[in-house]
């Protein structure tokens, strides 16, 4: 089995905590809220045995740095290209669930020959058509008011982010040591704003995910993962742009797919990910 070793890696002004294992093409993996690189344990040592695994933190969450703006999808973009680059790898296959979906695709639009194929899994993209049936969450709205949810769950960091973990899980829940690790990195008055500042840059987002699909198409193949709440939304969103995509439920799974369903989700990632190895 691959060890996972932790790096602090300068990228586009920031030091990004990343985790890596294995070795082979690259794979980045992009988490969402609120997680860290952690989200992705239960799959990274399946993958590293024939790829070269890249899970970093996003911009300002986990032990990432934490700047005072542009947490916006297509800065997190940049970020992961500049963290591939250096890290020396000219393209990766690329996977976003939640919050790390849109920089993802958006990596993809902007920047195909750096993204091999495409992974998404449980996100909605901005306000592509297809989403017409699914209701933002009531958190979107709380999370984007500057200065409110910060002041708000400080001090209660435990309750609120134990309570998405639970809600995003219907097996055997987060494993006691992650949510240990979820809950460290989401403590305090300035984790929490940086946090929500990606909540507060969606706006943003969503004008450039509709600029990226302006007369544009996604070249790359891409796989388009739901469970529960989202489903099919995303295939939705993705089939009028795609040139080439797969898009599958998994059932009776949770919004943080890879550790509530991993045992499901991994055979779709390998069949996915074949083509990419052959090629290599």
């Amino acid at each position: 089995m691959s060890t996972i070793t932790l790096h602090q890696v300068p990228a586009n002004g920031l030091e990004v905590n990343v985790a890596i294992a294995g070795r082979g093409p690259a794979v980045l993996l992009l988490h969402g809220f609120p997680h860290t690189w952690r989200l992705w344990a239960h799959v990274i040592p399946r993958l590293a045995r024939d790829h070269r695994v890249i899970a970093p933190d996003l911009r300002g969450l986990g032990a990432t740095s934490r700047p005072g703006e542009r947490y916006d999808a297509g800065t997190l973009a940049d970020d992961a290209a500049a963290l591939l680059d250096a890290l020396g790898e000219p393209s990766a296959t690329v996977a976003g669930m939640d919050l790390g979906a849109a920089p993802a695709f958006l990596l993809a639009m902007r920047r195909p020959e750096r993204v091999r194929r495409l992974v998404l899994m449980e996100a909605v993209l901005g306000a592509l058509p297809g989403a017409e049936g699914f209701a933002a969450p009531w958190w979107f709205g709380f999370h984007a008011v500057p200065g409110l949810a910060e002041t708000v769950v400080a001090g209660h960091e435990a309750e609120y982010i134990g309570w998405f973990l639970d809600a995003g899980t219907r097996a055997d829940g987060v494993p006691p040591e992650v949510r240990a690790e979820f809950l460290k990195a989401y403590t305090g008055s300035d984790a929490l704003r940086a946090a929500f500042a990606h909540y507060r840059a969606l706006p943003e987002t969503g004008r450039q995910i509709v600029a990226a699909t302006q007369g544009a198409r996604l070249r790359v193949p891409a796989l388009a993962v739901g469970a529960h709440p989202v489903g099919d939304t995303l295939e939705r969103q993705l089939r009028p742009v795609a040139d080439d995509l797969t898009g599958h439920v998994i059932p009776d799974c949770g919004h943080l797919v890879p550790l509530d369903r991993p045992a499901a989700l991994l055979p779709l990632l390998g069949d996915f990910l074949a083509g990419d190895r052959e090629k290599a």
